[in-house]
């Protein structure tokens, strides 16, 4: 990588760990919240509280997340990304400062939906810096995807610690300092955000390298553009994943409460003098969720490296068939014991993560550069806005069937995924 490559990927780094550590801090709070709070109160409405109302509440803030993509997409192509990322960052951190503060669900909701709208931006901007501003590409989106696992993993962790020793609100609130400081990075580091397109489209390269969306029009004839040609499977491929990856983490650290080992150990087994409370226990589902979440990291390098080395349908396919695979072994692993269970879930987050370098990798080869971000944004849009629904869908099956019956839902979602990859092969 040159200086500006590693410009770019040391800011995206830190921002798309960010990102992730409050998307993937909300599942352990979810716990919390079924214990909380009984109703959901707004306008003298009372629903109970259940994982289905509380899925949709948490599918809410995710549904802005990927919905939020697509405009956000818009601007980048106009605006570029430095902007976006700042504001994206500092919303992020005010998101969470109210949430801080929620004294029930109507604010936590609220404080949700701000923290979607604000994070749903980054990853158009991100993606596209990558693909415009930096020559070494695959490597880019490489350590861009670690980064995003760091924040991914220890975010749960460093939110799991906290709780031992704070309320969830305090911790919240602690959260919301480091995006602040993210935000202001962003607004001083320097890089050329085109360093990786400059001169095509005028020395007989892509006419389309250039540019962006004006009007409505505009948007209109891009879009028809984009879904006439190869991008409309490559978008069935990111709407599986997202389907997939949100169905099984929004609910997984519930799920594992009623396993056998998941038991929560006391805090004063530990440290001698702190008095055993509901509150002073260790959860060891907690941990266990950031630790697969921690192998992700593995994952997102090893799919980043394998777009420089092999087409990335070809990847797709094999990864989001093993996944169905994974998902329909998850119960009978679990019942041989925790061991086998570490060790499966190993396995479980490596191949997780390794898809979405691989799609993002799909996205750019099938797309123009001047609506790269158009591309990305409706990408996160059926990723993130279409795959939130996952959290909705797991809530209810857990609510009127059981995990079984999920873990099937999820392979069927991975199984659509792969199929579309291979359409993409023998199509080519």
């Amino acid at each position: 990588m040159n200086s500006n490559d590693r410009s770019i990927v040391g800011l995206l780094m830190l921002a798309h760990g960010m990102v992730h550590t409050y998307e993937l801090s909300i599942p352990i709070f979810v716990t919390i919240w079924l214990a909380e709070f009984d109703v959901i109160a707004l306008a003298g409405f009372e629903v109970g509280v259940t994982q289905a109302t509380l899925g949709l509440v948490v599918t809410a803030g995710y549904g802005l997340f990927g919905l939020g993509a697509l405009p956000g997409g818009i601007l980048v192509d106009r605006f570029g990304s430095r902007r976006l990322i700042a504001a994206c960052l500092f919303g992020m951190g005010g998101s969470f400062f109210l949430l801080g503060v929620a004294p029930d669900l109507v604010v936590v909701t609220v404080s949700l939906l701000l923290w979607g709208l604000a994070a749903s931006v980054y990853h158009p901007a991100g993606l596209t810096l990558i693909s415009k501003g930096m020559r070494a590409r695959g490597t880019g989106f490489a350590y861009h995807g670690a980064a995003g696992n760091v924040g991914i993993g220890l975010g749960p962790l460093l939110t799991a610690v906290l709780l031992l020793l704070f309320d969830w609100t305090a911790v919240a609130t602690v959260l919301a300092v480091p995006a602040v400081l993210a935000g202001l990075y962003a607004l001083r580091a320097e890089f050329d955000e085109t360093a990786a397109v400059e001169g095509v489209g005028t020395d007989g390269g892509d006419p389309r390298a250039e540019g962006g969306v004006d009007s409505l029009s505009e948007f209109v004839a891009e879009s028809r553009l984009l879904f006439a040609g190869a991008f409309v499977v490559v978008f069935v491929i990111v709407m599986g994943n997202g389907l997939f990856y949100r169905g099984v983490l929004t609910f997984l650290p519930n799920l594992l409460e009623g396993l056998p080992g998941f038991d929560p150990v006391p805090l004063a087994a530990f440290v001698p003098g702190i008095e055993a409370g509901a509150e002073r226990t260790l959860r060891p589902e907690r941990y266990f969720y950031a630790g697969l979440l921690l192998v992700g990291i593995a994952g997102q390098y090893l799919g980043g490296k394998l777009t420089d080395h092999v087409p990335p349908e070809y990847g797709i396919a094999g990864v989001f068939g093993l996944l169905a695979l994974l998902s329909l072994s998850f119960l009978p692993v679990a019942a041989l014991g925790i061991g086998p269970l570490f060790a499966f879930g190993a396995v479980f987050g490596l191949t997780l993560f390794a898809a979405q370098p691989l799609y993002q990798a799909a996205v750019a080869d099938y797309t123009p550069a001047g609506t790269r971000g158009l591309s990305y944004g409706y990408t996160y849009l059926g990723s993130f806005g279409v795959g939130a629904l996952g959290g909705a869908v797991a809530g209810a099956v857990l609510t009127y069937a059981d995990a079984g019956v999920l873990f099937g839902v999820l392979a069927g979602f991975a199984l659509v995924a792969s199929a579309a990859a291979v359409y993409l092969v023998v199509r080519d």
